[in-house]
């Protein structure tokens, strides 16, 4: 099959295409008795579940376009190939944290994958006011593991440098990164759209030359501080769960970067989702307990981002950066936990500016998400985003100023409280 062109599959040929496969046909039964359905609601790619007589699985594909747009925006395939890739070394560096890959075929752009059940997207829990067992814990885990493990600061300097150049040609989807989230909100670009309502504020933000400043400098610090190997879509969308299990998905986005990067992406969907809540509310202050564990989880994210980190840089520090023979093993035990704490005090900056102008792109560029647009009503989710986009202005202005998630969660009590219309 790798050797015909390119041919999308559907729900009517997949079995046909895919059913003489070993990997499959262990894990779901003969092909002549799967039951496939297309279930890709993201903007991007097809995705099949496909269950048989001995289970299910996943089948992931790549699109040749932006699913979102159509064929007018045109997309390599090899985007499939930076999301395998990724996820077997998200696998290595964190086990169990991402769904197991059966199977990768470039030439068609498929990923074969582990069907995750009963799991649901993670956005849709949080609107929904559900909670998940240690969510704040799992996730801190999944960065820090992912992000030290995949820097200089553990990687053989030349399984870091091969690393850096394989996911350097992941360009198209950079180029996504770099013009929707940290360009496009600030203009009035072609394909931005916002809620009704938020003219003025979008108005503000956009004469906020300021505010365009920090934005550009932290597309510098994307595109050139190549620290670590980044999922590089980071949200409440790529996170799968259960009542008491988290796993993350669809990394193909993956490229290199810093290291707050993935973290602020992350966060900042917390504090989007915390500040949509009264959208979601039948009666006013019904959601304030949903709230507060939102807030809670975001900053054991980041507690347990900072304890994981540290930990590994005490027992994992074996790369070209920071190495121990600087300081361990001359008795300069003190240097490295100065050193510690001056590189997790970038990363924690970096976190906040990446928070906030995740933040802003969600709002005011293509890409929106549904923690908002399930908010019916207009002027109630205008109310709501306009909030959103008062605090990412603040975190991506003010990083330098804001000492730890105490006062981040502060500032967020407090402007949930205001009107920013």
């Amino acid at each position: 099959m790798t050797a015909q062109d390119y041919v999308a599959l559907t729900p009517d040929t997949l079995a046909q295409r895919l059913g003489t496969l070993p990997q499959l046909a262990e894990r779901v039964g003969p092909a002549e008795g799967w039951k496939v359905r297309e279930v890709g609601d993201g903007n991007l790619n097809l995705v099949f579940i496909v269950e048989g007589a001995n289970g299910a699985a996943v089948v992931k594909q790549a699109l040749p376009y932006v699913r979102l747009v159509g064929e007018s925006w045109p997309l390599p395939l090899r985007r499939s190939f930076f999301e395998y890739n990724a996820l077997i070394r998200q696998e290595a560096r964190d086990p169990g944290s991402v769904p197991e890959v059966f199977h990768f075929d470039e030439a068609q752009a498929i990923v074969v994958m582990e069907f995750l059940q009963p799991h649901v997207i993670l956005r849709q829990a949080l609107i929904e006011g559900r909670r998940v067992a240690d969510l704040g814990e799992r996730l801190g885990l999944f960065c820090a593991r992912t992000l030290f493990r995949g820097s200089d600061l553990s990687l053989p300097a030349p399984a870091k440098k091969a690393d850096t150049a394989l996911f350097a040609g992941n360009v198209e989807l950079c180029d996504i990164t770099e013009n929707l989230i940290f360009s496009d909100p600030y203009f009035d670009a072609p394909m931005n759209r916002h809620t009704p309502g938020l003219d003025g504020i979008v108005a503000r933000l956009r004469g906020d030359l300021s505010l365009k400043v920090a934005a550009q400098h932290l597309k510098m610090a994307f595109t050139s501080r190549a620290e670590t190997l980044l999922h590089g879509d980071l949200h409440t969308g790529s996170v799968m769960v259960t009542g008491t299990e988290t796993r993350v998905i669809d990394p193909e986005f993956a490229t290199y970067g810093p290291i707050g990067f993935d973290v602020g992406m992350l966060i900042g969907n917390f504090l989007m989702a915390y500040f949509s809540q009264p959208g979601h509310e039948g009666h006013a202050g019904e959601r304030a307990g949903h709230q507060d564990w939102l807030l809670g989880t975001a900053a054991t994210i980041w507690e347990v981002f900072a304890a994981e980190f540290a930990h590994l840089w005490r027992s994992e520090r074996r790369g070209i950066l920071h190495q121990a023979s600087l300081y361990e093993d001359q008795g300069h035990a003190l240097a490295s936990e100065q050193a510690l704490s001056d590189v997790l005090g970038q990363v924690w900056r970096d976190t906040l500016g990446f928070c906030g102008i995740e933040m802003h792109r969600r709002i005011l560029s293509l890409a929106h998400n549904a923690d908002f647009e399930k908010i019916a009503d207009e002027g109630r989710r205008a109310e709501c985003e306009a909030r959103t986009l008062a605090m990412g202005r603040q975190l991506m202005l003010g990083a330098g100023a804001i000492h730890g998630m105490d006062a981040v969660i502060a500032m967020a009590r407090r402007m949930d409280k205001e009107n920013h219309l």
